[in-house]
């Protein structure tokens, strides 16, 4: 194959409707332990809008084509890749920019799919629904019938939260801005949807029949993490995997002496780069279960070709979005 692909590719920081543009380049060729994965969909994600304006950790050099998650099919195999197969549904590292038509990757960094999943959907399980399994699973060991309580709960990795606690059993108390979100979350299988406030501590006591809360997740930070962190048992954890707000978290000391609050924090990328291949599978098979029977579907607002970058990243960047904004490629 001599044709050329589309990427998006930026060579300063800075708003990304500005400095975003797309860019033929060569058709990529596999070295040996590689493979050519043709893009599918890939996500943007509010992580991809900050390294392209330089506010993330790890900051690519530039010139850098965006993306940090994505889904394709292989089109091509090195001459040692063993274990994948043309035709291949995968999904991409986070490290590679997934925001183009066709990338060559290294085999070990490539999940293969299962069949039954769609693109759109396989695209966007690695960092919002593992960073809800992670969240589940690291920090507070949860049982069946226990409560635990977020913010953000309409994010993606809110809804993956309500997905798949409702699974295994445990009973989420889902803090929200809107009004308008209490219904959705609670058909989506939030036990309980609040309004964020003043009265929340006491909303929650309500809501849970003064049930304990060990586990708090937090993707605001500001007064809602403090709010949060009020609704704790004593000896909960706070997670913190995300700063809406920007505001930094503040905790008064009595949370800690009387309470003996644990503040922890995760960030996906670098779990995933830490984990054994093993490691990573044994969380994604759960995912892809679930994925498999439905109910792991990110919301979409809109679909974006490449070429309609700009738009894209702009539309991306507007609040109160119904689902998130996708690139879609053609087959």
């Amino acid at each position: 194959m001599n044709k050329n692909i589309n990427a998006a590719v930026y060579e300063r920081h800075g708003n990304p409707a500005e400095v975003l543009r797309v860019e033929s380049q060569p058709w990529p060729k596999p070295a040996a332990d590689e493979a050519v994965v043709k893009m599918r969909a890939a996500p943007i994600n509010p992580a991809d809008l900050n390294a392209i304006e330089g506010k993330y950790p790890g900051r690519r050099e530039v010139p850098a084509v965006p993306g940090f998650e994505g889904a394709g099919v292989i089109v091509e195999l090195g001459a040692g890749v063993k274990g994948l197969t043309n035709g291949a549904l995968v999904i991409l590292p986070h490290n590679i920019g997934t925001w183009r038509e066709a990338l060559a990757v290294k085999e070990v960094e490539l999940v293969a799919v299962p069949e039954g999943i769609e693109p759109v959907h396989a695209a966007m399980l690695k960092i919002n629904p593992m960073t809800a399994w992670r969240l589940l699973h690291d920090y507070v060991d949860l049982k069946k019938g226990d409560w635990l309580i977020q913010n953000a709960a309409n994010s993606a990795a809110g809804r993956a939260v309500i997905q798949i606690a409702r699974e295994l059993g445990y009973k989420t108390v889902n803090v929200v801005r809107r009004d308008e979100l209490i219904d959705e979350l609670r058909a989506e299988g939030g036990d309980a949807v609040i309004v964020d406030g003043e009265n929340l501590r006491h909303e929650v006591k309500d809501a849970t029949s003064n049930a304990p809360i060990h586990l708090g997740l937090n993707a605001v930070g500001g007064e809602s993490a403090l709010r949060l962190a009020n609704c704790l048992a004593p000896g909960s954890t706070l997670v913190t995997f995300g700063a809406m707000s920007l505001q930094p978290l503040k905790i008064p000391n009595g949370l800690l002496i009387f309470k003996d609050l644990r503040f922890r924090g995760i960030w996906i990328n670098k779990w995933y780069d830490n984990a054994t291949m093993q490691e990573r599978m044994d969380a994604f098979r759960p995912l892809f279960e679930m994925a498999k029977r439905g109910l792991l579907k990110t919301k979409v607002e809109k679909t974006y070709p490449l070429p309609e970058a700009k738009a894209a990243v702009t539309h991306a960047a507007q609040g109160k979005r119904s689902g998130k904004i996708i690139f879609e490629f053609s087959d």
